[in-house]
């Protein structure tokens, strides 16, 4: 079946690591293609979730400006209508942002209006999730999180922790996510990616999220298994990005098609556009070939994602409404 077409929703996708080469193009004109792939692009085996990192690097250091997060965001709009995403929220972590004098609150203003923007020009339904890192310290986290509160009742919508799970800790920002349980703010968080299946269960037990990114290495535990099934745990899968930061050798031991058959809610994610140089229409074939999934996988993938969006429910009713439609 061609995917290409078929309505679809993506909750866990990294702004800045979602450029183009023509918007890179853009703003920096002296980028080679060359350069663009070297850069920008991850190679197909990096040596772990570390060196995947380093390739978001080029691409906050050219979003420092208005102007530049917002031909960003556009890009990144008109890059999910050319590839079907129906709604999807975008991530990013304000602080990166900050090197050229813009406040943490301009930054997030101005990707809330390149957002407000794109729904409009491209028809994409979006949200933003705003990102603490894990090697943040703890007022770092916490000044995040209120950025989440400050910018409540816009496209601002949930609270997330990413970066190098296995180099750092989870102390610094418990506080952060107490917050943002005592403000009513959803959160996700990465976990069970560079690190086993502990350190989603540490992430649970200490920051309450209602979904997990990645979360894939949850297989080597069945207790966390039926945990997680259990309570109704949404798990973010990035396939390609998995295979790229060695998590898993390659796609044949992904453990994406044995949490489906386990029972778990699952979507299926790209990650990082540009790092893992992917679509969503590429991720679902890839697992079509790999798995013979078929329609009823990627039905019940989006529906689980949207059920587990963090839209309002008028916005999850209608695209829940095309992804019946369409599968």
């Amino acid at each position: 079946m061609d995917y290409k077409t078929q309505p679809k929703v993506e909750l866990h996708l990294h702004l800045d690591c979602s450029l183009s080469y023509e918007v890179v193009k853009r703003i920096d004109p002296s980028v080679t293609w060359e350069a663009y792939q070297d850069s920008f692009i991850a190679p197909a085996r990096c040596t772990d979730l570390a060196d995947y990192i380093t390739r978001a690097v080029k691409g906050f250091e050219l979003m420092q400006t208005k102007e530049q997060l917002q031909l960003v965001t556009a890009d990144l709009f008109r890059q999910l209508k050319a590839d079907h995403v129906v709604y999807a929220e975008i991530r990013f972590a304000p602080l990166q942002h900050t090197r050229q004098g813009l406040t943490p609150a301009e930054v997030v203003a101005a990707v809330n209006e390149a957002t407000a923007a794109g729904i409009c020009d491209y028809g994409v339904e979006a949200r933003i999730i705003l990102c603490t890192l894990r090697h943040y310290s703890a007022a770092q986290s916490m000044e995040t999180v209120q950025l989440v509160e400050a910018f409540k009742g816009t496209y601002v919508v949930g609270f997330d922790i990413a970066a190098d799970e296995a180099g750092f800790p989870v102390d610094n920002h418990v506080a952060a996510f107490a917050y943002a349980a005592q403000h009513h703010i959803p959160c996700t968080a990465h976990a069970g990616e560079a690190c086993g299946a502990g350190s989603i269960r540490e992430t649970l037990d200490k920051f309450r999220p209602r979904r997990i990114g990645h979360g894939v290495r949850c297989i080597e535990d069945p207790a966390l298994l039926l945990w997680l099934k259990t309570h109704g745990i949404h798990l973010e899968v990035c396939p390609t990005s998995n295979i790229q930061t060695a998590v898993f050798d390659n796609m044949a031991q992904h453990a994406a098609d044995r949490i489906f058959k386990a029972g778990i809610s699952m979507s299926i994610n790209t990650d990082a556009r540009t790092i893992s140089d992917t679509t969503l229409t590429a991720e679902y074939r890839l697992l079509e070939q790999t798995f013979q999934w078929n329609r009823h996988h990627f039905k019940q993938c989006n529906l689980a994602a949207i059920d587990h969006a963090f839209a309002p429910d008028t916005v999850k009713a209608a695209i829940r409404r095309q992804i019946e439609a369409a599968y």
